[in-house]
């Protein structure tokens, strides 16, 4: 067994030196510095195995493997019991020769050496930390902890052992009245969250890390906002899931996240109900290479599908969201077919061949502005590629049909939300005369999702601005991809057919809210900074969003944050009627012609330019 490093080689002889110290110093307490010739005698036959065996052991159990730049408690336990193990041999081999050194001597001998060694690896953690800090020139910032928990305790060890970053813990905040005026690694309690900015202040803090991974998102927004107001930089570590079963370390550490500031709780889904419905089945998804339907297809691998059918039209998307499956999901059956849900014959093809028991409808044109200006592709994507699925869905017997929607749908003023609202009226209709369960599931807006507020905020900020937000009273319900791919499998749990599902989603947030936020968040002061333009409302764009059509017509579920909007439209033959008659007219129409088709089917669709065509023709009739 040797010593590799010189590190560990210089820490063996200290140690040789100490131990043998020890034991000398144990004699010499014992008989109050004047050692009689006799143990005199003792001690120059047994000094030697007791250094011998104590080094041996700490090499036996590789005490000189550590990096004890790095020591903490658990490594003075552990040098504790290996010195234990070395005395106890060491005891029973004088036994064995008869040589009786005085009990005292055993004691002392065994308790300084476990104090010399224990001092000397932390001596020598805190001068190459000091060699390091010095070495690398770092300055340092000064560190408010928000939580004084066990995620705060590693956070603050982590932070003292990696001094290169720079970050120096210099207090905790923490609502528990128990833990207040307490320390943690020596680091005081002195105070309650209320006073953030206050301590901010007082002991010039240069960044705030939130260490309360189990804590609300009310609480989060809170210290964010706080943060906000006195411009400190906040940071936070994963959430409690992500800690189970590891420590805190530093690179988990991250900046706060948009996604931080909804300001309530993600929702909860019960895992085992929908485990049931999906494992060992052959699920199909549409438009799985988009945002909403690639997470779609992570849920789904996860619980043991039999086989995931993944189509998109984009096949650079689906192209990377395959890879990804084949790299976690290794068994996972999959096959990703390049089609689009308007090709009713190769839609037919794809069932006849794959016979999928289940249904998650995420494909469409979504972006409102577009769709504004090519209504003709919105009917005939939305609308017709709907149609084709829902047919095929009825005709192969899928047994549970799941089709994205959006709040949008409901008393729309864009063509894209009208569109959704006849996808959500065909689901309905379909599901009085089929034996498939079809259901809607209707949310607002998705936090990072392709197209959406976010990203296009980021790109605005990492170019200096100005970020762009159509109106100052605008208000939008918003969530997490992984919320929204929640609430549509469990929806799908739940079907029992017709029902369009709804999420409570807290309330709604102002844009320019949320640009301000997230520029305060990418370091920047807002209107100084970064400018923030209102460039007026977009065609086809209302201030504020719904999710049901009235308020008094829904019903609550077992799942206290999702409702059932009732009663369903049920008009199958009239609306089949519509749509056929019209279906080979589409690209004969001009943009009011389509516009009056989707009002004929949505009454409480409402375009800007029906207003403006009105205006017109009031005026000509007055003129007259």
């Amino acid at each position: 067994m040797l010593v590799k490093s010189k590190r560990s080689l210089l820490l063996a002889v200290i140690d040789m030196l100490l131990i043998n110290a020890s034991f000398f110093l144990a004699f010499l307490i014992r008989f109050n510095y004047a050692i009689p010739l006799q143990y005199l005698i003792l001690y120059k036959k047994s000094f030697l195995i007791f250094t011998v065996i104590n080094l041996f052991v700490l090499l036996l159990f590789k005490q000189y493997n550590k990096i004890w730049r790095y020591a903490n408690l658990r490594d003075i336990v552990d040098i504790m019991i290996v010195i234990t193990i070395g005395s106890s041999i060491f005891s029973l081999i004088l036994f064995l020769f008869q040589l009786h050194l005085p009990r005292l001597v055993y004691i002392l001998s065994w308790l300084l050496s476990v104090i010399f060694i224990s001092l000397s690896r932390i001596l020598y953690r805190d001068y190459m930390g000091r060699t390091y800090k010095i070495k690398k020139n770092v300055v340092f910032k000064n560190v408010l902890i928000i939580g004084a928990g066990s995620a705060g305790q590693m956070l603050i060890r982590e932070l003292k052992n990696h001094p290169e970053l720079g970050k120096k813990p210099i207090a905790i905040l923490d609502d528990d009245k128990n833990k207040l005026f307490r320390s943690i690694e020596g680091i005081p309690v002195i105070g309650k969250i209320e006073k953030l900015q206050d301590v901010v202040r007082e002991k010039d803090i240069d960044e705030v890390i939130f260490a309360i991974p189990s804590a609300s998102k009310a609480l989060l927004r809170n210290v964010i906002e706080m943060c906000s107001e006195i411009h400190i930089k906040v940071k936070t570590i994963p959430g409690i899931y992500e800690l189970v079963h590891e420590d805190v370390k530093i690179n988990k550490i991250r900046d706060v996240d948009i996604n931080d500031l909804l300001g309530r709780d993600p929702i909860k889904i019960d895992l085992n109900e929908i485990s049931s419905y999906i494992k060992d089945k052959k699920i199909l998804v549409t438009g799985g290479g988009g945002s909403i339907g690639s997470e779609l297809c992570r849920q789904i691998a996860r619980l043991n599908p039999s086989h995931l059918i993944i189509i998109d039209i984009y096949e650079n998307n689906m192209y990377d969201i395959q890879q990804e499956l084949l790299r976690n999901y290794p068994n996972l059956k999959m096959s990703c077919l390049v089609a689009s849900i308007r090709d009713e014959k190769r839609l037919n093809n794809i069932f006849k061949e794959f016979k999928p028991d289940i249904v998650f409808h995420a494909a469409a044109h979504k972006h409102v502005p577009l769709m504004e200006d090519s209504p003709h592709e919105a009917v005939k994507n939305n609308v017709y590629g709907t149609l084709n699925l829902v047919r095929c869905a009825n005709t192969y017997g899928v047994k549970r049909f799941v089709m994205i929607s959006t709040d949008k749908a409901v008393n729309p003023t864009s063509v894209m939300g009208a569109t959704k609202r006849i996808c959500e009226m065909i689901i309905q209709s379909f599901d009085k005369v089929s034996k498939t369960e079809f259901v809607a599931v209707r949310f607002g807006n998705v936090l990072g999702s392709n197209g959406s507020v976010i990203p296009l905020f980021k790109k605005q900020i990492a170019e200096g601005g100005p970020v762009t937000v159509t109106h100052e009273d605008v208000k939008r319900y918003f969530m997490t991809i992984p919320e929204a791919v929640q609430l549509v499998i469990q929806a799908g749990a739940m079907a029992n057919g017709g029902e369009i599902f709804v999420l409570d989603m807290g309330e709604p947030v102002k844009i320019i809210d949320l640009a301000r936020d997230l520029i305060r968040l990418s370091g920047f002061e807002p209107d100084v900074d970064i400018p923030i333009k209102i460039t007026g409302l977009r065609p086809g764009e209302k201030l504020f969003e719904e999710l049901l059509m009235t308020d008094d017509k829904y019903t609550s579920t077992k799942h206290d944050k999702i409702f059932i909007e009732k009663p369903g439209f049920s008009d199958y033959d009239g609306l089949v009627l519509t749509l056929e008659k019209y279906k080979s007219k589409i690209d004969d129409m001009d943009t009011y012609e389509i516009k009056e088709f989707i009002k004929s089917i949505v009454p409480e669709y409402n375009s800007p330019e029906f207003d403006a065509i009105d205006e017109v023709s009031a005026t000509t009739i007055n003129s007259k």
